[in-house]
């Protein structure tokens, strides 16, 4: 480890530790292990508090999307007003959310859940982005390298568990309320084991206004459209509410774009997708993202269809978690032999395998269950080979001075892929549950139980649906990623 010098306590010193990088950690997994719960128990805690599902599948997809749309608005103001200011606002921004969730009662527990979850999703768009910050300031070589691998296990680790352990907490005596409340006293611990760290170079970024405008345009946009996904079927999709909605996304979207072409600092700058590898990598790293809505209904299904409790459930994903922690390192070194282009490829076809295999819902339940253990940690690994690659692909052909703007854009496209994945999945399972698709009955023979086949085709089409986005991944990744070690495209 080095020392590195604190432009705003000039004389001090600072070198990275263990325990302030397990701080930096510990705020990591309070989004990726604790928040993503609800992907498990939605149902649970939905049925316990008297929440309609169709609110519930918002309140699901709400975390990432808040995420996606402000961590690239959070990433400058780390730039600008410190990195540790942010991230300490990012962890507050965790507690208050995950205590409004844990203590949700009466009348008022739907408003607690959605709005606990708005800034959970602020959490972690504030975290992401100025922990990362942290360890390029703090640790260098070998150092770094180790501390971006632990960065990197609390983020993928993290989401890999999520579904066993919120399956196996939900389970307990102590219910699905101790996640939150664990989760608040983790951001606790995160913010107490951060302290040492000294603040990092505020102003140290572009200068430059925030652009507000632009910010608050994509945020209607987006939230009308999320609402329009999952309570279109409730709505009515004739009604005028939902055409009022999809008004409001297109003008509200129009003047985004319109802001963004004209503004001199763009809140997302269109000028890095003249990049054609940037393209390809931040298109397919949506719709990758996306296909965590295969995770969610396939759980719902054998809740839903199979009787089995969340935690039960939730067991059968721990190869997901095993693939994608031990296979992360296998990604990198098949980036360095063959480039990008051809482990995003694999990592993509085994992930639409992995969809292929839980569409079998056909099956008898002891078949499914041994399909969806196979598929969960096929998916994992398809994952992993995926990550690095892609990201390496979109950020190592831009110019050193737009690979900050290239990074926020690529991580929002991550998180809104997972938000409106997640969102479209789960509308369709929610909209077909009870009363199936006739045309997936006529052409599939479902086995075994016959009282539950309307939440066996319901839970085929949701997956179908991630499967084409895992079609569409793959069609831009041919597209857009040149073949060779080194995809270089002109900017």
């Amino acid at each position: 480890m080095t020392t590195t010098s604190t432009p705003t306590a000039g004389k001090t010193t600072f070198q990275g530790t263990d325990s302030a990088l397990l701080g930096i950690v510990l705020a990591v997994i309070t989004f990726w292990l604790f928040a993503q719960t609800t992907m498990n128990i939605g149902p649970l805690m939905a049925d316990d508090i008297g929440m309609p599902m169709e609110v519930m599948n918002i309140a699901i997809s709400l975390s990432a999307l808040f995420s996606g749309m402000f961590i690239v608005m959070f990433g400058g103001f780390g730039d600008r007003f410190g990195l540790m200011r942010i991230a300490l606002l990012g962890n507050i921004f965790g507690i208050v959310g995950s205590l409004f969730i844990a203590f949700a009662f009466g009348d008022a527990s739907s408003a607690m859940v959605l709005l606990g979850r708005i800034l959970q999703g602020l959490s972690a768009g504030a975290i992401m982005p100025s922990t990362m910050a942290l360890l390029k300031v703090y640790w260098d070589g070998p150092a770094r390298q180790r501390a971006v691998s632990m960065w990197s296990i609390g983020s993928w680790g993290g989401s890999g568990l999520t579904a066993l352990f919120g399956g196996f907490m939900a389970s307990t005596a102590l219910g699905w309320r101790s996640i939150f409340i664990i989760s608040a006293i983790v951001s606790v611990l995160s913010i107490i084991l951060m302290r040492q760290i000294p603040e990092a170079a505020p102003g140290a970024g572009k200068p430059g206004r925030t652009d507000w405008t632009g910010i608050i345009t994509l945020a209607i946009a987006l939230a009308a459209l999320l609402i329009v996904v999952t309570q279109g079927s409730s709505i009515g999709w004739t009604h005028w509410i939902t055409w009022a909605l999809l008004a409001v996304f297109l003008v509200s979207f129009g003047v985004f774009v319109n802001q963004e072409k004209n503004t001199g600092a763009p809140f997302v700058d269109f000028a890095l997708f003249r990049n054609s590898v940037f393209t390809g990598a931040t298109i397919s790293n949506f719709l990758i993202n996306g296909t965590a809505g295969a995770l969610t209904v396939s759980l719902w299904i054998l809740q839903g269809a199979g009787n089995m409790s969340a935690a039960t459930a939730g067991y059968l994903t721990i190869g997901y978690a095993i693939f994608i922690i031990g296979f992360i390192r296998v990604g990198e070194k098949l980036l360095q032999k063959f480039g990008p282009r051809k482990p995003m490829i694999w990592g993509t076809v085994i992930v639409l395998v992995s969809i292929a295999l839980l569409m079998a819902t056909n099956t008898m339940q002891s078949t499914y269950m041994a399909l969806a253990a196979v598929a969960y940690s096929l998916f994992g690994l398809g994952l992993a080979f995926y990550a690095t690659p892609s990201t390496d692909a979109a950020l190592s052909n831009l110019p050193d001075d737009q690979v900050g703007a290239g990074s926020g854009i690529y991580k929002m496209a991550s998180s809104l892929g997972a938000a409106f994945g997640v969102a479209a999945s789960a509308a369709i399972f929610t909209a077909l549950e009870t009363s199936g698709l006739d045309i997936v009955g006529t052409a599939i023979e479902f086995s075994g139980r016959q009282d539950n086949v309307a939440v066996r085709e319901a839970g085929f089409v949701g997956l179908a649906f991630n499967a084409l986005m895992a079609i569409a991944a793959l069609i831009s990744i041919t597209f857009f990623i040149p073949k060779g070690k080194k995809a270089e495209a002109e900017t």
